[in-house]
């Protein structure tokens, strides 16, 4: 495979000959079957073979010991490549160098998750409740987002039992979960501070039923007080979103996918998570329909396809889309040619948001899900229709916009008989 990218036989020779060129012609093969550009290729496998080269004068003598080395070979690099640099010159570099010798990493060692660390257990109490995560999976079926939620949350309870050196979960007491709540509460936003205490109390149930705990300390975390409807909705006008849609440059691959992940999110209000996990069967041209299965609780929404929106996907599926057998609609536009996450699904509604202009709090698909919700609101529609439009899945959720239709509370402020003043 070195071959097909470069020319010189002794060029292929010294790459070979590296104590790590077994690894980095496993990571050129991976490269070249993800479509990497060859002028990538020949600007990465340098950069590994001096790796490969400090690791091994740092004492390195297996290829479990290349993470050790990571860190201090990056810090080298920007010593004398790019120490007169500004700091964000500096950043961009220090990426650029441990990007490909992590990525390498992560496909020769099957336990490194990046940034010179192993990766942890998903669940950080795996030694005292081995089953836990089996428990959140078949008998409540969560996702695996969710799970990813939990993991981070306990991983936070278990990094405070450390710092307070107690080891065995059967020395829990109050204190000690009062203590860890207000430990956590400083440096958390609200919401991140109640999930937190939701974990936590969920774990606590469980560690008591099976007998882990001696008994049920989860009513004595206190979830923060919260108020309904307390907030009111992050909508943007609809000359807003206009002028969003304008500063995306629809002749470029990257512009002709964000411009229909846009139309998708405003139109029809989805969640991040439901782009991304739209299909190319999830579009019924033939009846000019839009299906989107992957909602909360397992619904599923069929929507008549606008023109508009069928319109930008089409110049997607044309001229922006690669040729892959994976179904998946929206695809990264660089290599490695991944489906999108919901984060980057959110980040582009993100992006462009601060692109125009517009300001907004913690900008992202919400947003553009609550301008949706907005102007069904201002046509007048129904909660109910709002509700099932959205796939909201109580009529709960849908309250909070009552807050936001304007013409209407006009009409409670003034009252019965009531005169405008002028």
């Amino acid at each position: 495979m070195l071959n097909r990218f470069f020319v010189m036989p002794e060029t292929v020779d010294r790459i070979r000959s590296s104590w790590i060129g077994e690894y980095v012609e496993r990571y050129v093969t991976w490269m070249t079957e993800q479509n990497f550009a060859s002028r990538t290729v020949c600007r990465r496998v340098p950069i590994l073979i001096r790796f490969g080269q400090f690791a091994r004068d740092q004492g390195a003598s297996t290829v479990e010991e290349l993470p050790e080395h990571v860190h201090s070979f990056v810090a080298r690099w920007i010593a004398e490549r790019a120490e007169q640099r500004s700091d964000d010159r500096r950043k961009m570099v220090a990426k650029e160098i441990r990007g490909p010798i992590e990525q390498m990493l992560r496909i020769v060692l099957s336990d490194f998750a990046g940034r010179g660390r192993r990766c942890q257990p998903e669940n950080p109490f795996h030694e005292q409740a081995p089953d836990f995560f089996d428990y959140l999976r078949k008998e409540r079926g969560l996702r695996t987002t969710s799970l990813k939620d939990y993991t981070h949350h306990l991983r936070e309870f278990a990094r405070y039992l450390r710092k307070i050196e107690l080891e065995q979960l059967g020395h829990l007491s109050p204190p000690v979960l009062s203590g860890f709540v207000a430990d956590l509460q400083p440096h958390v936003a609200w919401a991140s501070l109640r999930n937190s205490c939701g974990v936590l109390r969920v774990f606590l149930r469980y560690v008591h039923r099976q007998g882990f705990v001696g008994q049920d300390l989860s009513g004595t975390v206190e979830v923060p007080r919260t108020y309904r409807l307390a907030k009111v909705p992050r909508s943007i006008t609809w000359d807003e979103v206009r002028r969003m849609l304008e500063t995306v440059d629809r002749r470029k691959r990257v512009g002709k996918r964000d411009y229909a992940i846009l139309l998708l999110l405003v139109t029809y209000g989805l969640r991040a998570r439901e782009v991304a996990a739209l299909t190319l069967n999830d579009i019924d041209w033939r009846n000019e329909r839009l299906k989107v299965p992957e909602r909360k609780a397992d619904h599923s929404t069929a929507y008549p396809l606008s023109s508009i929106v069928a319109q930008a996907i089409v110049d997607y599926l044309q001229d922006g889309r690669l040729e892959t057998p994976d179904r998946h609609l929206f695809f990264r536009t660089v290599a490695p040619y991944a489906p999108l996450t919901y984060s980057a699904v959110s980040g582009c509604a993100s992006r462009y948001l601060r692109k125009a202009g517009i300001p907004v709090s913690r900008p992202g698909s919400h947003t553009l899900r609550h301008t949706c919700v907005q102007r069904l609101v201002d046509a007048q529609f129904s909660l109910k229709m709002i509700g099932d439009y959205v796939g909201h899945r109580s009529a709960a959720s849908t309250e909070v916009y009552t807050k936001v239709d304007i013409e209407t509370l006009r009409e409670v402020a003034l009252g019965d008989g009531e005169e405008v003043l002028t």
